[in-house]
C-alpha cells in the first residue's frame, strides 16, 4: 500500500507564499504521474498542477505564473511552490501519484491552505 505524506500547508495573507511537499512514507514502485489537486468547500476537486506521463507539466489556468510544481526523483517527492496567493486559492490540497503499469491512483491525506487577511 502506497502512503503519501504531505506537509507545508497553513494560513497566509494574500500575496504570500507557501511550499507544499509530498513524499511516500516508504519504498514505492516506479512513478508514472504525480501532481496536485485541490478542493474548496462546496466545490469539486480540481487539478492544480501535474507532471504528465510524458514528463510535461500542466497547470490550471488560474495558477499559471504563480504556482510551480517540481520534483526530486531521488526522493520520489513532489513540491508545489505557491506565490502571490489569493483568497480563492483557499482549499485542501491533495497530492497524488500514478504508478507505472498500474491503474490505481494514490492520494495524500490533504493539507489545508487558507489565504486570508
Amino acid at each position: 500500500q502506497v502512503q503519501l505524506v504531505e506537509s507545508g500547508g497553513g494560513l497566509v495573507q494574500p500575496g504570500g507564499s507557501l511550499r507544499l511537499s509530498c513524499a511516500p512514507s516508504g519504498s514505492i514502485p516506479r512513478i508514472s504521474v504525480m501532481g496536485w489537486y485541490r478542493q474548496a468547500p462546496g466545490k469539486e476537486r480540481e487539478l492544480v498542477a501535474a507532471f504528465t506521463s510524458g514528463f510535461t507539466i500542466s497547470y490550471k489556468d488560474s495558477v499559471k505564473g504563480r504556482f510551480t510544481i517540481s520534483r526530486d526523483n531521488t526522493k520520489n517527492t513532489v513540491y508545489l511552490q505557491m506565490n502571490s496567493l489569493k483568497p480563492e486559492d483557499t482549499a485542501v490540497y491533495y497530492c497524488y501519484v500514478d504508478l507505472a503499469g498500474s491503474v490505481n491512483r494514490y492520494w495524500g491525506q490533504g493539507t489545508q491552505v487558507t489565504v486570508s487577511s
